[in-house]
Parts: structure tokens; sequence; C-alpha cells
């Protein structure tokens, strides 16, 4: 997938220094774990109407970025949850159609402070709490500490998922925990189908031209400015203007029209999964549940 990094992807992003054009943050080309820092990408204090978005709760993955969540009805006391993509699984990308449910897992993720320049910790799962690439592309993993715990030990809240839609124009930031970038810019329009070779998804986000997210963005968390709430998982983008290949996603309207848009970026929407936690932070996958069902 575009946003995913592969070893050679990453040496050659390495070599050439292209760690995101557009973003609002300066970093060296180095992965999560590496020498070279990052400054944090933060709103002003006092903005009216705007939260601070920076590395809080953002994780970094071995290939990608990811963050530390939680739902609507999500208790301290809960496992705690991170969030990337689907096609960030240690195990592969997930076939058209396939869904993943509580699958034993034990990776591991590194907890990133809120500048983005230090690595706080270790985080581990216990397991694949849900995994699918059909309708979204999206990965929750279970992990062995609790909200709670995380807190107390590192200072770190958990994101917040938000249980409602977000709007085309919604300000947004793109937060990799990979990269330790920021990418801010706004969302242009919800695509109504978004094919990339055999996935398909529905009601994408696609970002104005300013979030030129890159290989290992994959699983960053698209956050709204004004609640500082998640609204999407950053998953792919156009590379070469092909159609609809791997890397070069398409456009499909309601109306099977095609449409390719070289340089596009692009999101899923996240507020199905904030609404399907329910007790003790399962994925509850039922009628009030519109995520796909294995």
């Amino acid at each position: 997938m575009t946003r995913h990094l592969a070893a050679v992807a990453l040496a050659a992003l390495a070599a050439l220094g292209v760690v995101g054009a557009g973003t609002l943050t300066a970093a060296g080309a180095t992965p999560a774990g590496g020498a070279a820092p990052a400054a944090a990408a933060q709103d002003r204090p006092g903005q009216k109407g705007r939260a601070e978005v920076d590395f809080t709760g953002i994780v970094a993955l071995s290939n990608c970025s990811g963050s530390l969540v939680r739902g609507p009805r999500s208790r301290d006391t809960d496992a705690a949850l991170v969030m990337t993509n689907g096609h960030c699984l240690e195990t592969g990308m997930p076939k058209a159609g396939e869904v993943i449910v509580d699958e034993e897992s034990s990776r591991t993720f590194t907890l990133l402070d809120r500048t983005g320049r230090k690595d706080l910790g270790t985080l581990r799962a216990t397991r694949i709490e849900y995994a699918t690439m059909t309708d979204t592309d999206v990965t929750v993993y279970r992990l062995e500490a609790t909200y709670a715990a995380i807190r107390k030990r590192y200072g770190v809240p958990a994101l917040r998922l938000s249980a409602a839609r977000p709007h085309d124009g919604t300000g947004i930031r793109v937060v990799s925990g990979y990269w330790r970038e920021i990418y801010g810019c706004k969302i242009d329009t919800t695509v109504h189908r978004l094919r990339e070779a055999g996935w398909t998804w529905k009601d994408s986000i696609r970002y104005a031209s300013e979030c030129a997210t890159v290989h290992g963005t994959s699983g960053s968390p698209v956050v709204d400015v004004r609640t500082g709430q998640v609204v999407g998982v950053n998953n792919t983008g156009n590379d070469d203007g092909e159609r609809c290949t791997l890397n070069n996603p398409c456009e499909v309207d309601r109306g099977g029209e095609v449409t390719v848009r070289r340089g596009a970026d692009y999101g899923q929407q996240t507020y199905l999964l904030a609404r399907c936690l329910g007790k003790d932070n399962d994925v509850v996958l039922g009628k009030a549940c519109a995520l796909p069902r294995p």
C-alpha cells in the first residue's frame, strides 16, 4: 500500500531525504527509534476553536504509524487499544473480503512523547482485536496494559475516536509516529469509493494538497483540529498516476465513473469503529455495528 513503508522504499526515501513535503514539522529521514529528532507541530496556545495537536498518544510501528485510541464508552480500566492500518498487519495484508478478529499478537509499539523527540517506552499487544481492508483499512490491537497504567507510567492519555462523520473542509492534522512528522491541511472531499488493486474502501477522505503524506505514514491518525478527536486513519495515495493499481488508488463516483488524481492522498473514516467499541473495549460486530464481519 502506498503509505506503508517497505524496506526498499525506506532506503530510497532516506537517501533522497523525502520525508513529507508540506508538513508542519522538520525531521531527518530516520525511522522511529532513530537518532534524528523532529520538532512537534502545535496550534498556538489559546487559539480560539482549535485543539493543540502534537505527538501525544502517537506510536511508531516497525513499518507504519499508529495511535493509542479510546472510544466513547472506553474506561480507564480497560485494556488500551492501538489503531493502525489493516495493511500494516505483521502477518501480511488481508485479502479483499477478509476480516480478522481476536487473533493472538505480541507486536510492540514505540510510544512517543508529546514533542516526538523522545521514545517513552514500549507497548505490547496481546491480540489483534479487529483488522480488515474491506470497506475500510484498519487494524485495532489490544494491549496488555490499561489506559490508566499507561497514563500513570508515561503520563500519556489516549486520543479519543469521534463517533461523528467528519465534514468536508474540516481542518485536520495527520500525525506520523514513524517519521515523527505532522501534516496539516483540510479535508478536501469525501470520496464515494476508493479502489486500489483488489481492495475497495467506502467514503474515503481525500486531503487538500498540503497533506502530502509519504510511505511510512500508513496508520497515522487523522485529527480534527477543532475537537482534538480522531476522525480518520491515513492509508494511501496515488504515486504514479496509474489507474486503480497498487500504490495508485482511483476514485469511483456513484455512477461508476473512475477518476485518477496523481499525487492525491487519502484516509479512511473511523467513526464506525468508535460506534462499534462496546463493553471492555471489545469491537462488537452486530446489528448496531456497520463494520464488515468475518
